[in-house]
């Protein structure tokens, strides 16, 4: 039986366009996905939009339009930009869908007959920016210590989430589960986080004098749910907890949540301990990438230097957008994006080794074999050895996919058509024409495009388009089902008409 596969990504919030950080972690669910399809696994991939809160609320007062009217403007540039982007995510949540609104009020309904959920009276520090409470040492000179922007100081009755009765649990079942939070520094920081102070009961309400866009608490209409409380449940609500058993009891719990390091604290603490309150599994594993700069500075709206993925897709195009996206950060870690960086990648990786060895193996058959795929006569040791290599290359991204590290996993493959390449140096089949080795060079081919066609299946998830072109090319019209069938030799049919398409990857001159 296959193991299933649900992942999500954070939802969006919608109070401002896309950027190459959503774009980022939204390619990343799509590819670890789609190779968990091919790995054999059942996948669900879930994505959305966060649509409550002050920040939407004051967005809308902005245009001088309504809350909804904002997040309706704002979330087709997500819808857009992911089908641009090619994204076959499986459901599209947003937080204003009724059946994510009725699933919200049943939980904190449950909560607060529980005893878990309380009121009191709420005396501190306010950030608008991130929309939660904080405390004296969380500030940094007077400010936000997340988005450096000024705090007010706010008395007011709210109601409590009995969040600090669960501290030592939590600490405990980090612990135990090293695989729950990753990267491994990740799980030592939410550790350091527990560790260093008691935790406070969580303020999940906000009276409507001061917020009035949010879902209506359902034991007191003079406040809605705090934006963070809502938006958590989304990764439930999605999938028929409260309303499908059996869909909900198939998918959860979560394989993995994809999130940001900024967003750490809301998902390895507010998030377990609501689940472990409601009596639920938590997610097998919480991952955290690191930020896309510019240079070495964070991007930011204020600086001006965040990067709009729609403009380098139009630029360029979205395959070499997603590989060089997932190629050029270590999972975990920070990243630098810059467009010489990008260019540089492609014409090295794209252009000239792969794009290049497409060309070359096509043109050869187009020439020296009439256009048709030969067939091959033997199988020697040059044979055995570059397909023996390109079969460690499939176990090695197997690998990568499951312990995520796909920049890896991609980088084997890459080495694998420049093994390709030297293969047919070594063999130098248009040497062997010229002295009418006519076996030595349709065996040569027929290897070759093989090997073409396993690394073109092996890319299909990161560039779907380019790697289709190249199927096609070699006369190959299935979809990819498995690891097990891409490594089965001799799948390209003999006397196969090949189709020789424009140049898959053009050199990007500076």
């Amino acid at each position: 039986m296959n193991d299933k596969y649900y992942i999500t990504t954070p939802i969006y919030y919608v109070n401002d366009k896309p950027h190459i950080g959503h774009a980022y972690t939204t390619i990343l669910a799509d590819v670890l996905s789609n190779y968990n399809k091919i790995i054999g696994n059942q996948t669900y991939f879930l994505t959305g939009t966060d649509e409550h809160g002050q920040k939407v609320e004051s967005a809308a007062k902005e245009k001088n339009i309504s809350p909804i009217e904002q997040c309706n403007q704002t979330v087709v540039r997500f819808q857009d930009l992911w089908n641009k982007l090619g994204i076959t995510n499986d459901d599209f949540i947003r937080t204003t869908e009724e059946r994510h609104i009725k699933v919200v009020k049943l939980i904190l309904q449950e909560l607060f007959d529980k005893n878990e959920i309380y009121k009191g009276e709420y005396k501190g520090w306010y950030c608008e920016s991130s929309e939660q409470f904080l405390t004296e040492k969380d500030l940094n000179d007077e400010n936000s210590p997340d988005y450096g922007r000024p705090v007010e100081s706010i008395v007011e009755a709210n109601y409590f989430f009995k969040m600090s009765k669960y501290q030592d649990w939590l600490i405990d079942y980090i612990e135990k589960n090293p695989n729950f939070i990753q990267p491994d520094f990740r799980a030592n920081e939410t550790l350091g986080f527990l560790k260093s102070k008691k935790l406070q009961d969580l303020c999940i309400s906000r009276p409507k004098r001061r917020l009035k866009w949010g879902i209506e608490l359902p034991f007191d209409n003079e406040f809605v749910t705090y934006v963070w409380f809502d938006a958590l449940i989304n990764y439930i609500s999605s999938i028929g907890y409260k309303s499908d058993e059996n869909l909900f009891n198939s998918l959860w719990p979560c394989s993995c949540h994809l999130i940001g390091k900024d967003i750490l604290t809301t998902h390895t603490v507010y998030w377990p301990i609501m689940l472990k309150a409601i009596g639920l599994e938590l997610p097998k594993t919480i991952f955290a990438h690191g930020w896309w700069l510019t240079g070495k500075t964070k991007m930011s709206k204020s600086l001006g230097n965040v990067v709009n993925p729609m403009d380098l897709i139009e630029k360029y195009d979205v395959d070499s957008f997603r590989f060089f996206l997932l190629s050029e950060m270590t999972m975990g870690q920070d990243a630098s994006f810059t467009e010489d960086a990008f260019i540089k990648r492609y014409n090295a990786d794209l252009a000239n080794d792969f794009g290049n060895l497409v060309n070359r193996v096509l043109n050869m058959i187009n020439r020296y074999c009439e256009g048709k795929v030969p067939k091959y006569h033997y199988f020697d040791n040059d044979e055995e050895i570059l397909w023996n290599g390109m079969q460690k290359s499939i176990s090695f991204m197997k690998e990568s996919i499951l312990n995520m590290k796909i920049n890896s996993g991609i980088e084997k493959i890459m080495d694998s058509t420049r093994s390709i390449n030297k293969y047919l140096e070594t063999k130098a089949p248009w040497t062997a024409y010229k002295n009418e080795k006519i076996k030595d060079v349709e065996t040569t081919l027929y290897v070759s495009a093989e090997c073409l066609r396993l690394v073109s299946e092996i890319l299909h998830p990161l560039m779907p388009n380019k790697m289709s072109i190249v199927k096609k090319s070699l006369g190959i019209t299935n979809n990819v089902v498995s690891l097990k069938e891409i490594g089965k030799f001799g799948q390209i049919l003999v006397n196969s008409k090949i189709n020789q398409p424009n140049v898959l990857f053009p050199r990007i001159e500076i």
